[in-house]
C-alpha cells in the first residue's frame, strides 16, 4: 500500500478515501471474496492473503495471481469480471475497496495529492502489466521443464541471485504454471538429478547459471 500512497501524507490519505468512497471490508478464511462481479472496483489488501483461482470447464485450477498485504487488485486488472475466475481468502482478510468510477471523477485533479494517487496508480497498473506478460512467457512454453525453467530464471533476475524460496507450496506451483503436479515433480526430480538445480524444502538453488 506505500507505493499507492507514495508521497501522500496520512492526512490526505484521509480526504482520499472520503473523495473515492471507499469502503473496508473483511472476509474469513476460504471465502469467495469476489466472482464475476460486474462492479468495477480497485481493490488493495490491507491485511491478509488472496489467491485469484481460473477454473475451467473441466474443473482444472489455475492460480491466476497471489496477493499479500499491499498488494492491488481490480476487476478488469485480476480478471474477476470473467465467470472463471473467484478471489478466494487464504486468510482472514481486510480489503479496502475503491469505486473505479470515483477514481475516474474529473473534480478531484484540482489536488496536488489526488493527482500523486492517480500516477502512483498509473504506475502500479504498469507493473501489473509487465507481470502478466511474464506469466504469459511462462505458460506459452511447450513442456513442463521449459515452464518450470522460464519461471525460475524470471525470479532469478528479480531478485538477482540463484537461490529461490518459492513464495507458495509446489501444489500452488504447478496451478501457477498450469502443470500436473505429479508431472512436475517428476520433472523437478530430473533436474535434480542432471544437475540443473538443488533443492531443501521451497529453497530451489540454481547450478546451470
Amino acid at each position: 500500500m506505500e507505493r499507492l500512497f507514495y508521497q501522500i501524507s496520512e492526512n490526505e490519505k484521509e480526504k482520499l478515501f472520503r473523495f473515492l468512497e471507499t469502503n473496508i471490508l473483511t472476509f474469513p478464511k476460504n471465502t469467495i471474496m469476489l466472482s464475476n462481479t460486474k462492479d468495477k472496483i480497485i481493490g488493495i489488501i490491507l491485511k491478509g492473503y488472496v489467491q485469484i483461482i481460473r477454473t475451467d470447464y473441466q474443473g482444472n485450477r489455475t492460480i491466476i495471481e497471489e496477493l499479500e498485504e499491499g498488494d492491488i487488485f481490480g476487476t478488469i486488472l485480476s480478471s474477476l469480471d470473467s465467470d472463471e475466475c473467484e478471489a478466494i481468502t487464504k486468510e482472514n482478510t481486510k480489503v479496502l475497496i475503491i469505486d473505479y468510477n470515483s477514481i475516474l471523477s474529473y473534480q478531484n485533479t484540482k489536488y496536488k495529492y489526488y493527482n500523486q494517487f492517480i500516477k502512483n496508480l498509473l504506475e502500479i497498473t504498469t507493473s501489473k502489466i509487465e507481470e502478466k506478460n511474464e506469466r504469459i512467457e511462462i505458460l506459452t512454453k511447450k513442456t513442463i521443464r521449459d515452464k518450470l525453467l522460464e519461471y525460475f530464471n524470471i525470479y532469478a533476475k528479480k531478485h538477482g541471485s540463484k537461490i529461490i524460496y518459492l513464495p507458495f507450496s509446489y501444489t500452488n506451483l504447478a496451478d501457477y504454471i498450469a502443470v500436473d503436479r505429479s508431472a512436475m515433480s517428476r520433472e523437478l526430480s530430473y533436474l535434480k538429478e542432471e544437475g540443473f538445480i538443488e533443492t531443501k524444502g521451497r529453497k530451489i538453488t540454481l547450478l546451470y547459471k
